[in-house]
């Protein structure tokens, strides 16, 4: 299991494009990560700058919940690909709606890959950013990952999708007939009245905070 302060970060500034941190803000990306023979990814909401050269700290939080979170505990390392506005539907589908434990979310895509082995998404994103785990703190249902950069590349020079254009353009209306709550991170519908304070999504295994009403 991952122990938290690690140290020994080989910071190699040739692999670093600047340009690829601009595309972190207000975003939403696939974080992936490899353990072993298993490659494996999901849709997290929050990459974090927080410092800039010569050492380039990020931090990310992810729900305990999600077998990615369990290779990075492993492995201590992980990449970020920056989803962008040209980004379908089925891009969510995939790595938001279904579990990694017994489903391959990469089978039919390019082998792309960074220099730490994990692959990545390349098409419909614009940046990727690889990461090593520097420490670990626990959020109760969370672990937040502070982790050191170590490449930083810029795939197009598409906009990175917001929440905003994520709910206006990208994720299908509900059925405005349908009573209930919608997730707004990946469109799950729960279908009842009322809507548990303890409520995690089924596909994306946010809490029922990122739940709003179907009016």
């Amino acid at each position: 299991m991952l122990k938290t302060k690690l140290t020994s970060i080989n910071f190699d500034e040739n692999k670093i494009e600047k340009e690829a941190f601009f595309k972190l803000s207000y975003g939403l990306f696939v974080l992936t990560a490899k353990d072993g023979d298993k490659d494996n990814g999901c849709i997290i909401n929050t990459v974090t700058q927080i410092s800039e050269a010569p050492s380039r700290i990020v931090s990310i939080a992810v729900n305990k919940n999600n077998f990615t979170h369990d290779m990075i505990m492993n492995t201590g390392e992980f990449n970020v690909s920056v989803i962008s506005e040209k980004a379908k539907f089925d891009l969510f589908e995939r790595f938001g709606f279904h579990s990694g434990r017994d489903t391959d979310k990469f089978a039919g895509l390019p082998e792309d890959r960074t220099s730490n082995g994990i692959r990545y998404i390349k098409e419909n994103t614009n940046a990727v950013l690889s990461m090593k785990v520097l420490e670990t703190v626990d959020c109760i249902t969370h672990t937040l990952f502070i982790a050191s950069v170590t490449e930083a590349r810029v795939l197009s020079d598409t906009a990175s999708a917001t929440y905003a254009y994520y709910h206006k353009n990208i994720k299908p209306q509900p059925n405005k007939k349908v009573k209930g709550y919608v997730c707004t991170i990946c469109g799950y519908i729960h279908e009842d009245e009322t809507l548990p304070e303890d409520f995690i999504c089924p596909w994306c295994k946010h809490g029922a905070e990122y739940f709003e009403p179907i009016e």
